[in-house]
């Protein structure tokens, strides 16, 4: 019995089983797409789909496009700042060339005022100072007060002027039968000599035109800055009469500055005027271009003077700071690894380890892994940077915690 019922059930089975395979069969031939159920991978999909691999090739094309988006905008990412978040940060950029540079040879310098746009403020006739306008080591603006100046000489000049100016102007009416050309010229010259008096005490043009017209302003007049800069070397005193030729004060524009090398005879050698070098005061490292040198050795010291101009537009440097100086050399078989050189403090390392630093262009800072050839006394040459890159020398660290928390990876690894 047992037997009979077990063999039921197997035949019931059996023509269960042909069934079910009989079901599926017919849906593969009419073509439905097989559906793999959820958890199961791609493997599982049957080959016997039509759709089943276009399918799948859609979904992987568009899973690849958008990484390949998602790529490209994650490597143009770059971090941005406000000013106000640069200057808590401390953030500087310097513009840097790749040159021949031996880190290993180097001469101690000093920083000058320029003298192109440095003026010292004196009169050519005894003045007495009757008003202080300024302080020394104040920045003013050009055509600002900085004197009030006045005395027996400069009342005597502005007297002169006026009489001359007006006998000129009296000449110059008549008609040309009415006076000879002699006296003409004369009455000429005489007003431009008087003129020339006046602009001598630092008179301005427009002060002198207001004298010929208001007579009653003779005897002072107000010492006004030629041009912006700051106020230096001012020695002048309430009451004080100074000797005609003495200077007054120093204007200086600090803008830039000269550098003031004394360099052997070899590495005199091989400096080239107009050629660019680097200058380090303290932490920061600036190029500088070389714009002349003495030709003269010195008896004591066998060193020849080098000068050099660098750029300070934010006047951090001040004239008296002591600097070194770095040379470039030419290319050729014997010449100095080529490189830019930046402050150690510029380095950082990538989230790989590599060394890497920030330049920054139009989208803001981005990190650039670098090689280092060189490292000496703080400074390290670098490759890996294009000519005149934008290269943060200091404030790097703070960029690199920045890119750390912002959780992405500008070199895509």
């Amino acid at each position: 019995m047992k037997n009979q019922t077990f063999n039921a059930f197997f035949a019931a089975s059996s023509v269960g089983a042909s069934l079910l395979f009989s079901s599926l069969f017919a849906l593969a031939a009419l073509g439905f797409p097989a559906q793999a159920g959820e958890g199961h991978g791609h493997d599982a999909t049957p080959k016997a789909s039509v759709n089943a691999q276009p399918l799948a090739a859609n979904i992987s094309g568009e899973k690849q496009e958008a990484q390949a988006h998602g790529e490209e905008k994650h490597g143009n990412e770059a971090l941005k700042l406000t000013q106000v978040q640069r200057n808590l940060a401390g953030i500087e950029v310097s513009e840097l060339q790749a040159q021949h540079f031996n880190l290993a040879s180097f001469a101690t310098a000093t920083l000058l005022v320029d003298r192109d746009k440095t003026a010292s403020l004196a009169a050519q006739l005894e003045v007495k100072v009757i008003a202080r306008h300024v302080v020394p080591g104040q920045r003013v603006e050009a055509g600002q007060p900085l004197l009030t100046l006045g005395g027996a000489a400069v009342a005597q000049a502005q007297a002169d002027y006026i009489n001359a100016a007006s006998e000129w102007d009296r000449v110059k009416r008549l008609s040309n039968g009415a006076i000879s050309d002699s006296q003409r010229l004369q009455a000429q010259v005489n007003a431009e000599l008087k003129r020339a008096i006046l602009e001598s005490l630092k008179m301005t043009k427009s002060q002198i035109a207001t004298l010929a017209t208001s007579p009653s302003a003779i005897g002072s007049y107000a010492l006004l800055a030629p041009f912006s800069g700051r106020v230096q070397q001012d020695i002048a005193m309430l009451g004080q009469v100074l000797a005609a030729g003495t200077a007054l004060m120093q204007l200086t524009d600090e803008s830039s500055l000269w550098v003031e090398a004394q360099l052997s005879p070899a590495q005199a050698d091989t400096v080239d005027i107009g050629t660019q070098a680097l200058v380090r005061v303290e932490d920061k490292t600036l190029q500088g271009e070389i714009i002349g040198r003495s030709h003269e050795i010195d008896s004591i010291t066998r060193t020849e003077q080098v000068l050099l101009r660098i750029a300070n537009t934010e006047h951090q440097l001040h004239a008296g700071q002591f600097a070194e100086l770095y040379l470039t050399s030419g290319a050729g078989a014997k010449a100095n690894p080529m490189g830019i050189v930046v402050p150690d403090a510029a380095l950082t390392r990538s989230g790989d380890g590599d060394w890497q630093v920030f330049i920054e262009d139009e989208d803001g800072f981005e990190a650039v892994e670098v090689q280092v050839v060189e490292r000496q006394r703080g400074l390290s040459l670098v490759r890996g940077l294009d000519d005149n890159a934008k290269v943060v020398v200091s404030g790097a660290f703070f960029l690199a915690s920045e890119l750390a928390k912002s959780g992405f990876d500008i070199h895509n690894h």
